[in-house]
């Protein structure tokens, strides 16, 4: 794989870090559509982000294949055939391998490099890595929202003399838990898909849980040939309308209020969307879940009764049964017999409610309630997300003020994409835009085809920098939390409130105004010369 070892700075048109849906689209659309001079800097072997690190068992996208994947290409929409509902991370990782070859990606990726630094310079960008120095006039952060694992706090983790594996960072070679006593922290997205798979591997599983989700069935299952060939040739459409749609999927609209509707009519409804599996629960059935208390509390209670319904001990029904927060606050996981694995004899649950967990010793976990020894312990803890990955590149602007400095308070942003104070800096999805209830591929094209039309505009007009303003940085602000203020998302202790990272600030970092209100402004702030930017 091509590095770089530069004794003097290479200089580009513009710098990408991150080599996964965001950063390899970008490369192609900087590169082989405007004849820019591009650089991707990924820390990784190889491309993929996101879905060459996270190789856990069971690891598997919550969006319908055909649906998360590019849209620029009609010729690489028509030619790719996916071979699962909801593919599994190897056949991700073989699109975005498939796409890197196709138009010849890899050539401009600097692998195995590290983002140590970054510096405005006052005519561009100097960006210090493991591997030299790059300078450019761009600098484009597209290393996802999920690309940095949260420390998972555990005392005494060092002195645990078993194996210690983390899911956001698997083994390229895969584990074998054949025989072994397994324990499992953390029942998030990532946890509900792995806990099924070591289940039937392990001799023993136990799952240590702090707070149950409202996980709904994924329904998997093989791509069927047939239903592919027939959205192939509709692809247009199918893309107009998860453009028009609240989180980038091309459902129908769903009905405005749960409230507005019989008893019956609203579980007919419920049962419906269980069955048809993904998000349809979620963003398919009532307008009003994520707005409305009472609203919510009737998808609530209908995923609880699934629970009930499928865990055969009352007991460990209770503790998966989430309560105290309203559905769809917290990323709602998808699954696949997850709670049909803790009817297993196997399987144990240890609630950290009832019985907090104190410490790690040599052989095991120490709880309120004794030790339980184990061979391997699994860490599904999950991210620093949105602001993480941006924060760790040590980015510094205007005057040498650190991006940490002015976002000590909660992220700053305008539309999510750029920030006063560090000129020709741009954030894919970042904080307070759409960003993760947005289609990820889709969300990546929306914001790095914004990117691309603002450098021409800039080159066209003979012009070298763009920078919000600092009242159309708060005005942005503003409005972003003033529309999470008005549903249920800031009631809940979760990532999307930063609530999971200790002394981060607890702020609403997702633009909840829905992807054709957010598409709306960006064109609309365009069309008026870049309003709320300094062009110079």
């Amino acid at each position: 794989m091509p590095t770089d070892s530069p004794s003097t700075a290479q200089h580009y048109d513009v710098v990408v870090v991150g080599a996964g849906f965001a950063g390899l689209y970008a490369l192609h659309k900087f590169r082989d559509q405007l004849g820019l001079r591009v650089r991707v800097i990924e820390q990784a072997g190889d491309v993929g982000g996101t879905w060459y690190y996270n190789r856990y068992p069971g690891a598997r996208c919550d969006i319908e294949s055909f649906n998360y994947s590019y849209s620029f290409s009609e010729e690489l929409q028509q030619e790719w055939v996916w071979t699962e509902r909801f593919a599994g991370q190897p056949e991700i990782l073989r699109y975005l391998n498939h796409v890197a070859d196709r138009f010849d990606l890899r050539r401009d990726i600097a692998f195995s490099t590290v983002v140590e630094s970054a510096e405005f310079t006052g005519d561009g960008w100097s960006i210090n890595t493991t591997n030299g120095t790059f300078t450019a006039q761009h600098f484009v952060a597209a290393a996802g929202n999920l690309s940095v694992a949260k420390d998972p706090g555990l005392v005494g983790l060092d002195d645990f003399e078993g194996e210690v594996y983390t899911s956001s960072a698997w083994p390229h070679e895969g584990v074998d838990f054949t025989g072994k006593r397994v324990a499992v922290i953390g029942t998030g997205a990532s946890g509900t898909q792995l806990i099924p798979e070591l289940a039937a591997q392990a001799l023993e599983l136990t799952v240590f849980q702090r707070t149950p989700n409202y996980a709904t069935p994924i329904g998997n299952g093989p791509m069927d040939h047939e239903l592919q060939q027939q959205l192939k040739p509709n692809y247009a459409k199918l893309r107009e309308r998860s453009r028009a749609n609240f989180g980038g999927f091309p459902y129908e609209q769903s009905q405005p209020s749960a409230l507005a509707v019989s008893p019956a009519e609203r579980r007919q409804t419920f049962e419906a969307r269980w069955s048809q599996g993904g998000f349809r629960l979620f963003l398919d059935s009532y307008q009003d879940l994520l707005v409305d208390p009472v609203a919510n509390e009737t998808a609530a209670e209908f995923i609880r009764e699934k629970i009930r319904e499928r865990v055969t001990d009352p007991a460990i029904a209770e503790l998966l049964t989430p309560t105290g927060y309203p559905y769809g606050t917290k990323r709602p996981p998808l699954e696949t017999n997850y709670y049909e694995t803790f009817n297993r004899p196997n399987v144990q649950l240890v609630d950290l409610r009832r019985e907090p967990l104190e410490r790690f010793t040599a052989k095991g976990i120490e709880t309120s309630d004794g030790v339980r020894e184990f061979d391997a312990v699994v860490l599904a803890t999950g991210f620093d997300a949105m602001t993480g990955p941006v924060l760790r590149l040590g980015i510094r602007g205007r005057d040498g003020k650190a991006l940490t400095e002015h976002w000590s308070e909660g992220p700053r942003t305008y539309l999510g994409l750029m920030v006063n104070g560090f000129p020709n800096l741009y954030l894919v999805t970042g904080p307070q835009s759409p960003s993760v209830l947005y289609n990820g591929p889709l969300a990546v094209e929306d914001h790095v085809d914004w990117i691309a039309d603002s450098i021409s505009h800039l080159r066209a007009d003979g012009l070298t920098t763009i920078e919000p303003s600092a009242e159309a940085e708060t005005d942005w602000i503003e409005q972003t939390l003033a529309i999470a203020e008005q549903t249920l998302l800031p009631q809940t202790d979760s990532w999307y409130m930063g609530a999971n990272i200790e002394g981060k600030p607890r702020v609403c970092m997702v633009y909840l105004g829905g992807v054709p209100q957010y598409r709306q402004i960006c064109a609309e702030i365009v069309a008026d010369n870049y309003r709320g930017f300094h062009l110079s």
